[in-house]
């Protein structure tokens, strides 16, 4: 076979900020602080200070591979993380800080994380858990000396300003495998503890290449990007990354996720695309409508993290004329894995017709392979009509667990999304259904494993199950259905505060439903399918 002759250089996540640097630097970051104020400054001053962050690691004496923990707001500080500690070999590990205090204990054990670093509104759960976390040997307050306060308890605490402080601008990032891990992410799924994705430069850089691309979320050095997606979900979608490899604006909305704050902040500094989960549009749409507001420069939106409701899609482009990009991924995929934009045959349809092809999660960006195949693994046609179950592959798609957690994920090499799907002929990918049982709430996902088993714990309860009832708000919120032990006496509030203190607050059913019975199967498993048809009809009282 005959070989090609061009240079083989390793990719990695040290090269974005660099490129960053030398042709963007000048290009604006903007913060909005926990502190209150909007901070600015560019990508150059970034890559300076991502190579002190690097600097300070190698003080710290942490080896290749350690991880490195964050619990933060979306912030310039953060992104100096994502670059100086994946830059430097170390892995980014970005914790959900909405989760429950024990999850993010066992979450910091499990990943073995070295360092902690934490925005101050996160200064409370810390000091829940900084006894319980036996790996983490250095505590780092995202915030200048003078803004710590005294006696936090936690033992060697420092500020960020005071650890980078004096530590070189320069450094000569290592070079290394591309294959070699970046940053990891754990998510929930129906087995109470989660799970962690593990990604590789490699994939990281192939995933920010595809999401820049026309036909996916279209970014360049023209665009002021406002990622009001976490950073702590699938590392922003991978926008950071993006960011950094067009040289586009970043404008960053720290703890302020209100409709009005969100507002100001995409009008002050000239956002032209934004990215988010549906219930925090739903807060911005809902300002805009009591105010009378419009947009001056805001032109496209992704929403994924849930299913966008179509009147959002019809609002945000007939009310105030925005593209709504729908898209579709998963924390295994790092995280895109569809995204709906028009082909040019599309484009003469009617606008009825061109909304029912937005309605859809969309097509697959190249990377990503998918099919729908039945229970008995038969791949199936993309006729629009069949659904499936949802199976993926590509180079930023997972292939095992960190630490082998659940054993070999793939079936043939592709892995299993636990998503029910249609495909039509033009490819455009539809979900219909969920074969998993966790419920997704504003985005974020709750375990109905976890929802029961304190259900269960309570003395009164024979038997419990949980399912994901339909809000206009959150999509789906939980409720749990319980059969009481004879005799015993047990009411909806005394049920829902007995979750007090043991889940995290946004994790407790809306609801208690008590019933006689809760259907099983032949095995004893409970059906929640045949659950849902007996509550065809419920409605939540929150909604």
């Amino acid at each position: 076979m005959l070989m090609g002759l061009m240079q083989s250089q390793p990719l990695l996540i040290s090269a974005l900020i660099e490129f960053a640097a030398r042709h963007h630097g000048d290009a604006e970051i903007v913060s909005r602080r926990v502190e209150g104020d909007i901070h600015r400054y560019t990508y150059r001053d970034l890559a300076s200070r991502s190579r002190q962050v690097a600097g300070a690691l190698d003080g710290l004496g942490l080896a290749m591979g350690d991880r490195v923990a964050t619990l933060a707001w979306n912030g310039y500080r953060h992104l100096e993380l994502y670059f100086g500690v994946s830059g430097s070999g170390r892995v980014l590990h970005t914790i959900n800080p909405r989760l429950h205090p024990d999850q993010i204990a066992w979450i910091a054990n499990h990943a073995e994380d070295q360092v902690v670093c934490f925005d101050m509104s996160f200064l409370p759960i810390i000091q829940a858990i900084h006894g319980k976390c036996p790996t983490v040997r250095h505590w780092i307050a995202l915030c200048e000396a003078h803004a710590l306060p005294a006696n936090t308890g936690i033992p060697g605490l420092r500020s960020y300003e005071d650890w980078v402080a004096g530590q070189s601008t320069d450094y000569d990032w290592p070079v290394f495998d591309e294959n070699a891990a970046s940053s990891m992410c754990y998510t929930s799924g129906t087995t109470g503890n989660p799970k962690a994705a593990l990604y590789s430069h490699r994939s990281t850089i192939l995933h920010a290449y595809a999401a820049a691309l026309p036909d996916v979320m279209c970014l360049s050095a023209r665009d002021a990007i406002l990622p009001v997606v976490p950073m702590f979900h699938v590392n922003a979608w991978g926008i950071p990354y993006s960011a950094a490899l067009v040289g586009s604006k970043l404008v960053f909305p720290g703890p302020a996720l209100d409709g009005k704050s969100i507002y100001e902040l995409i009008e002050a500094e000239g956002v032209t695309y934004a990215a988010g989960v549906p219930t925090v549009w739903q807060m911005l749409l809902a300002h805009m409508k009591a105010h009378g507001l419009r947009f001056s420069t805001l032109k496209r939106t992704v929403i994924g993290g849930s299913a966008c409701p179509p009147a959002m899609i019809e609002a945000f482009k007939n009310d105030y004329g925005v593209e709504v990009l729908h898209a579709w991924g998963m924390t295994e995929m790092s995280p895109l894995g569809t995204v709906c934009t028009l082909k040019n045959k599309h484009l003469g349809l009617p606008e009825d017709e061109q909304m029912k092809i937005r309605m859809k999660q969309g097509r697959a960006i190249f990377g990503v392979d998918m099919k729908i195949v039945d229970a008995e693994g038969r791949e199936l046609p993309w006729d629009g009509k069949t659904s499936g179950n949802l199976l993926v592959k590509g180079p930023w798609i997972i292939r095992e667990y960190f630490k082998g957690e659940g054993g070999d994920p793939l079936v043939d090499g592709w892995f299993p999304t636990g998503d029910v799907a249609t495909i039509d002929p033009d490819g455009y990918m539809q979900i219909t259904d969920r074969s998993k049982d966790v419920i997704k709430s504003g985005g974020e996902w709750i375990s109905s494993i976890d929802v029961e088993n304190i259900a269960m714990a309570h003395p009164a309860v024979q038997m419990a199950a949980c399912i994901g009832v339909k809000h206009p708000k959150w999509d789906e919120r939980p409720i749990v259905v319980v059969v009481k032990r004879p005799g015993a006496e047990l009411s909806r509030e005394e049920l829902l505060a007995f979750y007090e203190g043991k889940i995290a607050k946004w994790q407790i059913p809306d609801d208690v439903v008590f019933v006689d019975a809760i259907p099983l199967g032949a095995t004893g498993k409970m059906l929640k399918t045949k659950l849902r048809e007996m509550l065809a009809d419920y409605r939540l009282p929150t909604a």
